[in-house]
């Protein structure tokens, strides 16, 4: 009896202390997030403060304007165009295969399933 008491005591101590101690961990982790969160501010060499920050964009004068063409550009590289004597399209030369529809399919792995040797022995639990 005296020995089940103090592992129950034990066992209350020891769910105690895990708790403490995830407390405690979840407890330093919002802080080091806290303190990340502040550093990356800190890092524009201000305080916090209200004034809007205005961005202002370079401006292109002869973005809009008409141009003449350029010049005409190989994307190539050094090799050409090459085409071979005598090329036909797939569709002169293949045969279309011959699809069997999904209901035939079925049917005949029916058929295989009902024929196919059955077990001999039968396990009821």
């Amino acid at each position: 009896m005296i020995h089940e008491t103090l592992s129950g005591k034990r066992g209350r101590n020891l769910l105690k202390w895990e708790t403490n101690s995830m407390k405690t961990m979840l407890f330093v982790l919002c802080f080091f997030c806290a303190t990340a969160a502040f550093g990356q501010n800190g890092s524009t060499g201000s305080a916090v403060s209200a004034e809007p920050v205005i961005t202002e964009f370079r401006s292109h004068s002869g973005r809009a304007s008409q141009q003449p063409m350029g010049t005409e550009q190989n994307l190539l590289g050094q090799s050409g165009f090459t085409s071979a004597h005598g090329e036909r399209p797939l569709w002169e030369v293949a045969t279309p295969s011959q699809v069997t529809p999904l209901g035939d399919s079925a049917r005949v792995l029916k058929k295989a399933h009902e024929t196919a040797k059955k077990a001999d022995i039968v396990w009821n639990n």
